[in-house]
């Protein structure tokens, strides 16, 4: 029998680009058909245009598309996570309806996932986009690394390939604020990363913002490290070692001169 790859497709608000999405994704699934099948899944982030209703074309056009709608705007991530719990494949395939990543690295990652690999993930080598923005993203995917309790390869999106194995893992988790790159990677298994050029959008506008971006990365930090725990633990040390010393200090201050201070103070600042 063909093994089942099922391809997770979020959207929001991408009318200008599904149908196109789809297209380039099938021609590359047909040249692979021999010997595998494909499922694609669409998981609608509650968009506000047409996208709905175009997958919905879609879906009654061929038999390989799923499509489902969540109830609102849960975000990217729980999105990217609906899909994967979604998946019926012996593999599952992340790929976002802009096309800004090439679908011609698919059979790549199938290439090397036959060969035992349970994670092919991609690495963005070259980004056309702000060069500010992708500055601020290495210096992010660094210090990322640098805190976090699992080593994270640098550059990497959501773009890749994983096992049933760790699909099966995924399903199990419920976090609001999940962060897959780090999770996938948390688990340890075999991993390979392929070098591509991320392509510009062609049209459509990104959804991804500034406030989006900060979001995203505070959920990777909290996600991936003890590193923020850890500091207010010590935070909350020396607060209560300077609360220690103001009260010893008030306290002999009154022993020494009750009148020195207000008719009460002390008691206060003791409390």
């Amino acid at each position: 029998m063909k093994k089942l790859i099922s391809i997770i497709i979020p959207v929001y608000n991408e009318q200008d680009n599904v149908n196109k999405c789809y297209q380039e994704l099938s021609k590359i699934t047909k040249r692979l058909s021999k010997n595998y099948k494909f499922e694609f899944i669409f998981t609608d982030n509650s968009s506000t245009d047409n996208t709905f209703n175009l997958l919905k074309k879609l879906q009654k056009k061929f038999k390989n598309v799923r499509i489902f709608k969540l109830s609102k705007n849960f975000g990217y991530q729980r999105s990217i996570w609906t899909g994967y719990s979604l998946s019926r494949g012996h593999a599952a395939i992340e790929y976002d309806c802009d096309l800004q990543d090439p679908p011609e690295l698919l059979p790549k990652f199938l290439q090397k996932w036959e060969m035992g690999f349970k994670i092919i993930y991609g690495i963005r080598k070259r980004r056309r986009e702000n060069i500010i923005i992708n500055i601020l993203r290495k210096i992010y995917y660094r210090l990322l690394n640098s805190i976090s309790d699992t080593e994270l390869p640098y550059d990497a999106g959501d773009f890749m390939l994983i096992d049933r194995t760790i699909v099966n893992l995924l399903k199990e988790e419920y976090d609001t604020n999940i962060y897959l790159r780090g999770l996938v990677f948390s688990y340890g298994f075999p991993k390979i990363g392929l070098e591509y050029s991320r392509n510009k959008r062609i049209a459509g506008r990104s959804k991804f913002g500034f406030i989006q971006l900060f979001k995203l990365a505070g959920d990777g930090i909290i996600s991936n490290s003890t590193l923020p725990l850890r500091l207010f633990l010590y935070i909350g040390i020396l607060i209560f070692l300077f609360s220690v010393c103001l009260i010893v200090y008030y306290f002999i201050s009154w022993l020494n001169d009750p009148s020195s201070l207000p008719s009460g103070f002390t008691t206060l600042v003791l409390l």
